[in-house]
């Protein structure tokens, strides 16, 4: 076998692996505006934040004191 022939399957293993391994999260704010996310929000930032990406893909970053819950999707 050839690294061509390996490399497809080897490739979609390794995209299976990380697919895997999020986490759906929901951010869930003061106003009762909610986020649903890929994973787990980053930690709160030195100047108060919390930075994630929601599922279609947009960075939000919203101050950790209008954060009520962030719990996983069930």
């Amino acid at each position: 076998m050839n690294i061509k022939t390996l490399g497809l399957p080897l490739a979609a293993a390794a995209f299976l692996a990380l697919a895997g391994c999020s986490t759906p999260t929901v951010v869930t704010l003061q106003n009762g505006t909610q986020y649903l996310t890929k994973d787990m929000p980053k930690t709160k930032t030195k100047d108060g934040f919390f930075e994630f990406e929601d599922i279609s893909g947009a960075k939000v970053k919203v101050k950790a004191d209008e954060v009520t819950t962030i719990r996983q999707e069930d």
